[in-house]
């Protein structure tokens, strides 16, 4: 296979020890949110983020405070936002169908889906307060129909961020909390005296968030161990070095460890790709972040045909694929490894992540070979049932269930069935009683 890396970014083995730092102090947080509560999270809150207001949830005045804080135009965008990421939801929940069939005469098996009971949105505000996470969390949620749904956000400048606030409401959240990091993970999902505990918690945010949820995941359920955001831009000549390097750097003003890779069949692209990067990063205001991304997670790659481009994505598995090539739907057709695709040069990632309507919050981390990213499907449970309507149906099940018991030496399995096959059946019908009636 013809593939050849111009610019390689950091090994997966220098990424992991990076990762392995930070599981102590995340599992001391937790434990301290488990023993002492309130007290740990204000302690924390206070060590942190230098805020310890008297109650985290903000109050109705607070929130109408917050939304006033909005000019008109701002809120408008908000909701159109929302109102697309509405639209897909509601799409998306309306394609997951209850099922009921007999699949024997007198048995009927069926499933039904069900929201999970309460769910927690976090929203990062760290170096860039994500307003838009608040619609992908809450909104999705709502239209999921959970019956309550939290949302938490760290302060901003020593208070809450308006701007999420608002869109957390607008959203549809039932309770909102100025409270951050590990500690406002472990109290959503642990409870505290005055935070009821949820089921769920989803979310993006940093590394000890991430793995907050991953050492929660069991006692609740989560969306996903989200990473640092990663990008992928597959290109050909039919698109210049300027759109190349500017959805590279789209992506790696994220933080100083956010992959961005330009994948290419041609030689030239790459290199214009790489010195377009250079020039960028001289009048970029958040050079300073994407540039460190980029000297330390940039990877160039070229291949020689669109089969070996299509082996080494599916390999990269990326979060983001930006897919800039004459033909975009080869890439549609024939990738299985991403967490979201955006097709053609008139799109590109921020789109997805502010306002198309798609979720933004997707896998990392080569998480895209096993798992999609949060939609309104992993707010619902699919719960079975089934039901037998005749003697002669339970008779029949419990005669192959009863030796397929003895099959396995499971006599108290086995008598579950027999009792009904000598109590709804013909005598003739046989069956591996090891008990007599």
């Amino acid at each position: 296979m013809a593939i050849h890396y111009l610019k390689h970014g950091r090994s997966a083995e220098e990424s992991s020890q990076d990762a392995a730092k930070v599981r102590d102090i995340v599992t001391g947080i937790l434990e301290d949110v488990a023993k002492r509560g309130d007290e740990a999270v204000r302690a924390l809150s206070k060590q942190f983020d230098n805020w310890a207001p008297e109650r985290f949830r903000l109050s109705d005045d607070e929130i109408a405070a917050c939304v006033r804080a909005l000019s008109q135009g701002q809120l408008d965008d908000i909701k159109f936002a929302q109102t697309q990421v509405r639209n897909f939801a509601q799409a998306q929940r309306d394609s997951i169908r209850d099922i009921e069939i007999e699949t024997l005469p007198g048995v009927v098996l069926g499933h039904k889906n069900l929201p999970v009971e309460s769910v927690a949105c976090y929203v990062p505000g760290g170096k860039f307060p994500l307003v838009a996470s608040a619609h992908m969390g809450v909104v999705t949620a709502k239209v999921a129909g959970v019956p309550r749904i939290l949302a938490s956000s760290p302060p901003v400048q020593g208070r809450p961020n308006p701007a999420i606030v608002a869109a957390m409401h607008l959203g549809g959240a039932d309770e909102i909390y100025t409270l951050g990091g590990v500690q406002a993970i472990a109290a959503m999902a642990l409870g505290t005296q005055t935070i009821g505990k949820v089921s769920m918690v989803i979310g993006p945010g940093n590394a000890f968030v991430a793995e907050a949820k991953r050492q929660l995941f069991g006692r609740i359920g989560i969306d996903l161990i989200a990473g640092p955001t990663e990008t992928l831009v597959i290109a050909d000549d039919s698109v210049d070095a300027q759109l190349c390097a500017t959805d590279l750097l789209g992506q790696a003003e994220h933080g100083f460890n956010s992959p961005a890779i330009l994948l290419t069949n041609s030689h030239q692209l790459a290199k214009d790709t790489m010195a377009e990067v250079e020039r960028l990063l001289q009048i970029l205001p958040t050079a300073n972040t994407a540039g460190v991304s980029w000297r330390d997670y940039g990877a160039v790659v070229v291949a020689d045909t669109l089969e070996e481009m299509v082996e080494e994505a599916d390999r990269i598995a990326s979060e983001h694929v930006q897919v800039m090539t004459r033909d975009p739907d080869y890439f549609l057709n024939n990738m299985k490894n991403y967490g979201a695709l955006f097709l053609g040069a008139r799109t590109n990632v921020a789109y997805g992540d502010k306002v198309i309507g798609t979720n933004h919050t997707l896998p990392t981390g080569k998480a895209a070979r096993y798992t999609g990213g949060l939609w309104v499907g992993k707010f619902i449970k699919t719960c079975t049932y089934q039901k037998v309507l005749t003697d002669e149906a339970s008779a029949l099940i419990g005669s192959y269930c009863s030796r397929l018991c003895a099959l396995e030496g499971m006599t108290a399995h086995g008598e579950q069935a027999n009792i009904r096959v000598r109590r709804y059946g013909r005598k003739d019908v046989p069956y591996a009683s090891a008990v007599e009636a």
